[in-house]
């Protein structure tokens, strides 16, 4: 461990690439990250600065824009390749990347009815004031709606508007764009277009183009699919957003999760049922996560950090025997 600084401040961190030296029952550990779809971002789409304490980012979708014309993503590479080769993250790789070091993939028993949205929304904006694009704090860019509460509904938007504010031209015809991360409630027809209901943010829908949401069963077939079919499953959202000259938002670009009641990330029933499983069992575990991987079935679900040292893998396998 090391001590950083972060703005007026310090904090006790851990050195970079030893997070499986710790002991697997310490809040240091990380899995080693050639068991997970870590490894082919460190050092090129990640890099750690262990003099400043600070990651450095390198995407591969814009947060800047110069038409006015919302576009589809493509956020799900061709089957058996990998979207970014390592190079860069994307969508789903940054949303995978603030899981993981805001420690959302840690699990044990006492954080059972502890872990709400609110737990959700600080620690993703504490671990995006430590990583950096392009000289700016990933935290400036970065929309998480806040808990709402009607009593507050005033305070609450305020600040809101003021996140969205940075949202504005930025010379050369050119407009900021700003992160999304929240949980959707549904993506529905509107009176024009589509539209997606994030929770928390009850008097605003985020407008999407019709070819976007044309999109999603194809790109998303499979979180679509355990979404539907489980109430316990969640489903978040990352995008990115360009706001209105009416302050409205609209989606440029996004991809899809599926997360248990404990915002914990799964991707198919049998990874569903051997995570909920644990919890109800009072286990404690580290889930992995692939990353910008699609292709590498052999990755494990998770590691115990229960069992002592080396972690034990645990891997989710459906009735046909697949990964």
């Amino acid at each position: 461990m090391y001590v950083a600084r972060l703005g007026d401040g310090y904090i006790v961190k851990r050195m970079p690439d030893t997070g499986s030296q710790h002991a697997p029952d310490c809040v240091s550990f990380e899995a080693p990250a050639e068991i997970s779809g870590r490894r082919h971002l460190l050092g090129s789409a990640v890099k750690e600065d262990p003099n400043t304490g600070m990651t450095s980012l390198k995407l591969d979708f814009s947060l800047s824009k110069r038409q006015a014309r919302i576009t589809p993503a493509s956020p799900r590479p061709p089957s058996g390749t990998a979207s970014t080769a390592g190079s860069k993250l994307s969508l789903r790789g940054l949303l995978h990347l603030l899981w993981d070091r805001s420690a959302l993939t840690r699990w044990h028993p006492g954080f059972e009815g502890r872990r709400s949205w609110g737990t959700v929304h600080r620690q993703l904006l504490q671990a995006a004031e430590q990583m950096f694009i392009r000289g700016q704090t990933l935290a400036t860019r970065l929309y998480v709606p806040e808990p709402f509460f009607v009593e507050r509904r005033d305070e609450i938007i305020a600040r809101r508007r003021d996140t969205w504010a940075c949202a504005v031209g930025s010379g050369a015809g050119r407009q900021r764009l700003l992160l999304l991360i929240g949980e959707v409630k549904e993506m529905v027809p509107a009176r024009h277009g589509h539209k997606a209901v994030i929770k928390h943010v009850p008097d605003v829908a985020f407008a999407m183009d019709d070819s976007l949401y044309r999109q999603l069963p194809q790109r998303f077939g499979p979180e679509l699919e355990l979404w539907s079919a489980s109430d316990s499953i969640r489903m978040l959202m990352i995008a990115t957003l360009v706001i209105s000259d009416a302050g409205l938002p609209h989606i440029v670009e996004l991809s899809l999760i599926t997360v248990t009641a404990q915002w914990l990330p799964v991707e198919t029933a049998a990874e569903q049922y051997l995570v909920e499983g644990l919890v109800r069992s009072q286990r404690a575990f580290l889930k992995l996560l692939r990353y910008d991987l699609h292709s590498q079935p052999e990755l494990a679900s998770l590691a115990l950090t229960d069992r002592g040292a080396p972690a034990p893998l645990m891997f989710a396998r459906d009735c046909e025997g697949t990964t």
